[in-house]
């Protein structure tokens, strides 16, 4: 069959089954069909609960075989293999790039070569490359603070002078086994760019990692294990964990939720070699690939935009694009910092969320070279928030108080669900705090994702630098304007339902006391498991590399 025929057919294909995922979780929606209820519906489970249930079953049937295969990965690395670890840097909080850089140098790699790009080049930016001497030493390493960057001139800079800059950068980064370059402010995809261009073909394969990042020494090997077993994968990542967990309540509900995202719904995707974001922190792709898309990378536009986030989902995409898989494993592991203030956090999942829904358009392109499970997961997660927001507002406002109750009971029993099962995975009894996200998803991150979507053409890092933290109140709008909306949703229904029946009185008592009941446990053992620990110097996650 034609090269062009059969591609037409599977575009056709995945098109097809994608229309026909859509329309099947939009008729059971739609239709409302019950399997079995209770006497004037008061409880029921119908057409809809049964796909999401089926959804988070083979979900997680699919990450736990895929932890198994990984188990079994133990084969040798080829040392012989060149690899050069490109870090990212802007604003870093000293003790952070301090933690990070030492930990590199501990990584068990033989002939590491690490180039280490700065966002700025200021006065106020030269204390990272006093750190990066202090650490790295002087022997090994060669620094430069350039003017200009590879697409923007600096101040009172020559074209002479311009061409001087552009080969003494990659001929530092050549050179020198670790290397730092100072540049003009272009946001993080030109500080990525910078040491891609720099390096050239001179690595077989290139390590990603930000500069609030600590390495275990194993990561480079084990990533690069993926990578040499099978040449149709194009780029693996790591298990991002988090390095400051007990620094506040809103980064250990991060904790909890990072470990859910790479080893139950990434592990899922690994499966299928259909990893669609390498996580900035710790991810390794095959060099050659990177320089056939790097100028198309950088380039993007949407919407007649230039894109200037989603660095790492995008290069994820492009390797997918070119027909290549992209993998997890968890054997490769990493520590990052994580906002530590709600609204910090707020803008940072607002920033996120714009990359996904610009990079889903993307990704469809995609579909018909890669395993339908891309096409199937990348439709119930993409559509999963609109249903989600419809159900809670024609709950708030078109039923009844019992309603609306049963609905925030179910939610949390779903997360209590997750939360055993993540127990039973990681063997860890802290991620039955799992559960105690879904009320912060349903809060705020649901408003964020609509918020990014009317906002997504708006650039700029997202989070500002870790040594000056800016305070950004724009998130607070969406969630305020959420919080009205089922506020009056919740008096809306309350005074225009009729009387309570005496069933209804019932359920309603009984649910309450039950919901009463799940907050009081969940906060009572937070109160005495994790609180206590919330800003006191820890020993992070139990990772011995973390003590750097």
């Amino acid at each position: 069959m034609p090269v062009s025929l059969s591609t037409a057919l599977r575009v056709v294909g995945t098109s097809l089954f994608a229309l026909a995922v859509l329309g099947g979780i939009l008729a059971a929606y739609v239709t409302g069909y019950q399997f079995i209820h209770t006497e004037k519906h008061y409880l029921s489970f119908g057409l809809y609960g049964a796909i999401l249930g089926l959804h988070l079953f083979i979900q997680s049937l699919f990450a736990f075989l895929e932890h198994r295969r990984m188990r079994g990965e133990g084969r040798p690395v080829r040392l012989g293999r060149s690899v050069a670890l490109c870090i990212a840097a802007y604003q870093e909080d000293p003790d952070y790039l301090k933690k990070c850089l030492r930990s590199v140098k501990r990584i068990a790699f033989p002939d590491l070569k690490v180039v280490m790009v700065v966002d700025g080049n200021g006065p106020d930016d030269i204390y990272m490359l006093d750190i990066f001497h202090d650490v790295m030493g002087s022997e090994r390493s060669g620094s430069y603070v350039w003017r200009s960057n590879f697409h923007a001139w600096g101040e009172g800079e020559t074209e002479a002078g311009l061409q001087e800059g552009l080969a003494h950068v990659q001929a530092l980064v050549r050179s020198n086994t670790y290397s730092c370059i100072l540049q003009k402010w272009g946001g993080k995809r030109e500080v990525m760019y910078t040491a891609f261009r720099a390096l050239g073909d001179s690595v077989d394969y290139i390590q990603v990692c930000d500069s609030d990042t600590v390495l275990d020494p194993a990561c480079t090997a084990e990533m690069l294990r993926i990578l040499e077993a099978d040449p149709r994968v194009g780029g693996v990542g790591g298990d991002v964990q988090i390095l400051n967990k007990y620094d506040s309540w809103i980064s250990f509900l991060s904790s909890v939720r990072y470990w859910m995202a790479f080893n139950v719904e990434r592990a899922c995707q690994s499966y299928f070699g259909c990893v669609q974001c390498i996580s900035g922190p710790l991810g390794m792709y095959r060099n050659a690939l990177l320089q056939q898309f790097l100028e198309d990378w950088y380039h993007q536009t949407f919407l007649g935009s230039k894109c200037s986030f989603g660095d790492d989902r995008h290069l994820t995409n492009r390797v997918l694009s070119l027909g290549y898989q992209t993998k997890y494993t968890a054997r490769s592991k990493c520590l990052t910092e994580t906002p530590t203030r709600y609204l910090r956090w707020l803008n940072q999942q607002t920033r996120w969320s714009k990359s996904y829904f610009r990079e889903w358009l993307y990704n469809a392109l995609w579909f018909h070279k890669h395993h339908l499970w891309m096409t199937y997961e990348s439709v119930v997660t993409g559509f999963f928030p609109f249903f989600l927001i419809a159900t809670v507002i024609q709950l708030f406002y078109r039923g009844r108080i019992w309603n609306i109750l049963l609905f925030l009971l179910t939610v949390q029993l779903v997360g209590i669900i997750k939360a055993t099962y993540a127990c039973f995975l990681r063997g860890n009894a802290e991620m039955i705090f799992m559960s105690l996200y879904a009320l912060l998803y349903m809060s705020s991150l649901l408003p964020a994702k609509m918020f990014a979507i009317a906002t997504i053409n708006k650039s700029g890092w997202g989070t500002s630098g870790r040594r000056t933290i800016v305070v950004n109140f724009v998130g607070l709008l969406p969630v305020s304007v959420w919080v009205a909306v089922l506020l009056g949703g919740l008096a809306y229904t309350a005074y225009s339902q009729d009387l309570f029946s005496e069933t209804e009185v019932a359920f309603l008592i009984s649910g309450a006391i039950l919901y009463a009941c799940y907050w009081v446990a969940l906060l009572t053992l937070y109160l005495a498991i994790v609180a206590r620990r919330c800003g006191k110097r820890q020993e992070q996650c139990g990772l011995a590399f973390a003590e750097v």
